[in-house]
């Protein structure tokens, strides 16, 4: 019997196998690295007021910004296997609270999340290498138990990476960054504000235009007090009309320099002085404290329970809320709008005109229950004022954003503010901002009775003017005969004299 011979291997044959083994070594490799970045590459990190997760993803490059519950946005700013996935988590309200209460701070705003964001990155991309090398090494190691074979994955896993980075880098597209594509509820909203870089000039552009037409309002008003006055300074109560500032400081502006140059005796606020009503937003209310005159208001579907507290708090304030109060002797009713709009889950702000028509009502019948007929009634929305018409002579209101003055059917004046923040920023979604509105109201001292009143309007970006018309309101019908009756009484009375000193003369001359 002859010895089996031993079969020699062919080049072939031994570059077959270690073909395989280096496949193999790559294949767990990858395996190792890819389910330790799933498990394990993703940090947690403050990015300006967010807070925010970090993830690399398997993907086709790029990253996606996921903002819950408005939907995501994507930036194929480079090519490769992984993605960078950020979720903005939530707000850290300490960290929003400081931001908004230094100006400082706010101005840096834009710096401050590109140095969060870089750092969390640098992070997370140190993270995800360790955690790919040592997966590789582990899996390797639990497949083959072979000592030298983790050292051999992490060297593939790190050539791995650096190819990655290299095809990252060579494919980067910074001029992606500003044409992200959106999703969920996020798709129509480069339609509505367009690039950030858009909407930072046509703001600066806005806030410029709008300091050079507050300031005229001192030069037309030097013309305005040639023209009569409605009645001498200590016979007429002069008070300023204002709604719907939504936190535009420009809006502010134009308060404090009316009040001012008119001499107002106090502001009358019919609401939605904030967008939100929440904490941050309320740092510019407090100039409402500085005006140095009252200062009444009622809440707008805008505005929270915060933000009336904190005006409540301010200097010569009064929130108004199915009460009264008394300015320089003229009267004044209020009611709040019961709807909050930024609340969604009250469902207010989808209920019909009903919810405004009862608010109107409870106010009607705590006019009812005062001794006199108070001579102004503020609202929020007019759809509030009809329960109101032929219990108060005048009711003023905001909230349409137009300004409209009419007669009701009961002879109640209701005065609706256009408004005097121009609608806040939202104002920039259109073609141009709105008109910055606001009115000066001038009552008889003594009966409350409104005389006359001069309508203020700023036009916004690309409308720059400002006018100041002043209507005067006739008299109604009962004060008219009321007035006949006395000129008559006089002009009889001086007729009696006349003929009384006439027969005097006479009898005395016959006398002689």
């Amino acid at each position: 019997m002859t010895e089996p011979t031993e079969q020699v291997p062919t080049p072939w044959l031994r570059r077959g196998r270690v073909a395989g083994t280096w496949a193999m070594r790559v294949g767990l490799a990858l395996i190792g690295a890819l389910i330790a970045v799933l498990l394990f590459a993703r940090i947690s990190a403050p990015i300006g007021p967010f807070d925010a997760s970090l993830a690399i993803r398997p993907g086709s490059g790029g990253a996606e910004v996921a903002v819950p519950p408005l939907g995501s946005l994507a930036v194929d700013a480079f090519d490769g296997p992984l993605r960078l996935d950020i979720r903005l988590e939530s707000v850290d309200q300490v960290r929003a609270e400081a931001l908004a209460n230094d100006p400082v701070r706010l101005a840096g705003v834009v710096d401050r999340v590109t140095e969060d964001l870089q750092d969390a990155v640098v992070k997370l991309v140190v993270i995800t290498v360790l955690v790919a090398l040592a997966g590789a090494a582990l899996v390797t190691w639990v497949v083959l138990r072979r000592r030298r074979e983790p050292l051999i994955a992490a060297g593939l896993t790190g050539a791995l990476l650096l190819g990655v980075a290299g095809v990252g880098v060579g494919t980067w597209r910074p001029e992606a960054l500003a044409t992200p594509t959106y999703t969920g509820l996020l798709v129509n909203a480069n339609s509505l504000i367009g690039s950030a870089q858009d909407i930072a000039a046509r703001f600066d552009a806005y806030r410029a235009s709008l300091e050079d037409l507050v300031a005229n309002v001192g030069s037309l008003y030097s013309t305005l007090s040639a023209l009569p006055p409605p009645g001498s300074a200590d016979q007429t109560v002069a008070l300023l009309h204002v709604s719907d500032l939504h936190l535009n400081p420009s809006g502010f502006d134009l308060v404090r320099q009316v009040a001012t140059q008119f001499r107002v005796d106090g502001v009358l606020d019919t609401g939605d002085i904030t967008d939100w009503g929440s904490p941050p937003e309320n740092r510019l209310i407090a100039s409402v404290g500085t005006l140095g005159v009252p200062y009444v208001y009622v809440r707008g579907n805008h505005d929270s329970a915060a933000t009336a507290a904190l005006i409540a708090a301010q200097p010569n304030a009064t929130v108004l809320d199915d009460s009264a109060v008394e300015i320089a002797g003229i009267s004044v009713v209020g009611a709040r709008d019961p709807r909050f709009t930024p609340d969604k889950s009250t469902g207010d702000d989808d209920a019909g005109p009903e919810v405004l028509v009862r608010s109107g009502e409870r106010l009607a019948d705590v006019v009812a229950d005062m001794d006199e007929t108070p001579d102004v009634a503020l609202v929020h929305d007019p759809n509030q004022a009809p329960p109101l018409d032929g219990e108060v002579p005048l009711i003023l209101a905001g909230h349409t954003h137009d300004r409209a003055v009419s007669e009701l059917d009961g002879g109640t004046l209701l005065m609706v503010q256009g408004s005097t923040g121009g609608a806040g920023l939202r104002a920039l979604q259109g073609e141009f901002p709105e008109p910055l509105t606001c009115t000066v109201l001038y009552f008889a001292a003594d009966t409350g009775r409104l005389q006359a009143y001069d309508e203020i309007t700023l036009g916004g970006l690309g409308e720059s003017e400002v006018t100041i018309e002043r209507i005067v309101v006739p008299p109604a019908e009962d004060e008219e005969d009321g007035e006949d009756d006395e000129d008559g009484a006089a002009e009889e009375d001086g007729a009696a004299e006349e003929e009384g000193e006439d027969g005097a003369t006479e009898d005395d001359d016959e006398g002689s």
